[in-house]
């Protein structure tokens, strides 16, 4: 899948969708399992020597995240992606109109670029099709 400034591979079957600012693939089923990417411009250009200080905003924005969708945020790292320190965070989500998901999201950020990286799944299914995994896996952002 390409994308405003950055590629990455879902399952070969699914379906794309493509906006000015990401991408999102889907199985055809038309279940809630998706894989996404999503470009915001930063307010200013990110430094990586201010990682720790960005990383603690980013704790407190994914714990927001997970309280919006009626979930507990159940754990959170610093991981590498792209070759770049990224925050990643898991989260439960109960919904009010059911159906429980899981959430893996990672803020990538690069210049004056964030990246966040999301894919959900049914809650209590491990990576369907492994498609979080190559989400995560195959994240490039393109040069030039």
């Amino acid at each position: 899948m390409n994308g405003p400034g950055f590629r990455f591979e879902a399952p070969a079957s699914w379906r794309v969708q493509r906006t000015k600012r990401g991408v999102e693939a889907r199985p055809e089923s038309g279940s809630d399992t998706f894989d996404s990417a999503t470009t915001f411009d930063l307010r200013k250009p990110y430094d990586p020597s201010h990682f720790d200080e960005a990383a603690r905003e980013l704790d407190a924005v994914a714990a927001k995240l997970a309280r919006n969708a009626h979930g507990e945020l159940t754990s959170s790292e610093t991981a590498t992606v792209a070759g770049r320190k990224i925050r990643a965070y898991r989260f439960t989500a109960h919904p009010a109109s059911g159906g429980d998901y899981e959430d893996r999201i990672g803020f990538l950020l690069s210049d004056g670029v964030e990246v966040q990286l999301l894919c959900q799944h049914p809650a209590g299914e491990d990576d369907p099709d492994g498609a979080c995994g190559l989400l995560f896996d195959t994240f490039r952002l393109r040069t030039g």
